[in-house]
């Protein structure tokens, strides 16, 4: 594995303009290509509806996570495949970490538990789920699930959740120390993650380049020192788009700010990530992924 884990995130998302979506064979190629051209991780996101308040016609929906995830870890082989984030917004913390058990088991001990307080915008209130109160229901919820995890067990009675003398049975082969990546970016969410993650994971929300996330590295020490960790015993992992040579900016990096420009550019904007203490990097591309992952690939080397 190269000092700067690099991971690949599949848009297993309607196109609001086409409302055409990828099949599963496109997927599955997909992660393939991404297990042959060197990459670390294929990253499987966990969202449901995304809609356009201002275009309601550019609704957008997405596969759902857990199912792919276990069709994505049986149809490879060596490449680790990752929840990019399980949402604890619409999941009993319990049946989350059965799931993960049972992803564990079937991609033979390469999957990696991503794990976050919710949604944007309304695709929760869409299914029926709350919006009040997001991180503390996460809280709640990373009560049960890192002993679950971890230990096999969890007893806990809480405003949101409970676990009454709970048992994590059936347990995969990487039984408690399956990689928990929590995904952060604000101080509370940051300290859930330096309190019970083996990653931290960050998000590009308006800006792919390195700059932006200077603020949320920051949070990061800080909450490090407050509760004692070292630094250097929390990955730092960091979502970004990128924008290959050649492509049209298209609707998933028009907003984004994207890390762009000549193969050589691409590559060392994504190595001014690792010089400022980030371990992995996950990157969404605009386009035809079975011809980018190729081109990453080459940019990756």
């Amino acid at each position: 594995m190269s000092a700067l884990s690099m991971g690949f995130a599949a848009g297993i998302i309607e196109n609001p303009d086409t409302g055409e979506a990828p099949g599963w064979s496109d997927v599955r190629t997909w992660a393939q290509l991404s297990e042959e051209h060197g990459f670390d991780t294929f990253w499987v996101p966990d969202e449901l509806v995304w809609e356009d308040a201002e275009q309601p016609d550019r609704t957008a929906g997405w596969w759902e996570c857990v199912a792919m995830c276990a069709a994505v870890a049986a149809t490879t082989e060596t490449i680790q495949v990752g929840s990019w984030v399980l949402s604890a917004l619409h999941r009993n913390p319990g049946i989350t970490v059965k799931a993960v058990e049972t992803l564990d088991e079937i991609s033979g001990g390469r999957f990696v538990f991503g794990f976050g307080s919710g949604h944007a915008g309304r695709q929760g209130e869409a299914f029926g789920f709350p919006l009040d109160l997001t991180v503390g229901r996460y809280e709640e919820a990373l009560n049960i699930v890192v002993p679950l995890l971890r230990d096999g067990q969890a007893d806990y009675s809480g405003e949101f959740h409970s676990a009454v003398r709970q048992q994590s049975r059936p347990r995969g082969p990487s039984c408690g120390t399956i990689p928990l990546v929590l995904g952060g970016h604000g101080p509370r969410t940051i300290r859930l993650a330096v309190q019970h993650a083996d990653i931290w994971s960050a998000y590009a929300t308006s800006s792919s380049q390195p700059e932006a996330f200077a603020d949320r590295l920051k949070l990061d020490d800080e909450a490090c020192e407050r509760h004692g960790r070292d630094p250097a015993d929390i990955g730092r992992s960091v979502g970004v788009m990128v924008l290959l040579p050649g492509t049209e900016p298209g609707w998933l990096t028009s907003s984004n700010e994207p890390v762009a420009g000549s193969r050589e550019e691409i590559a060392e904007t994504l190595a001014a990530f690792a010089s400022m203490g980030f371990d992995s990097i996950e990157v969404m591309i605009d386009g035809d992924p079975a011809e980018g992952i190729p081109v990453l690939g080459e940019i990756i080397e």
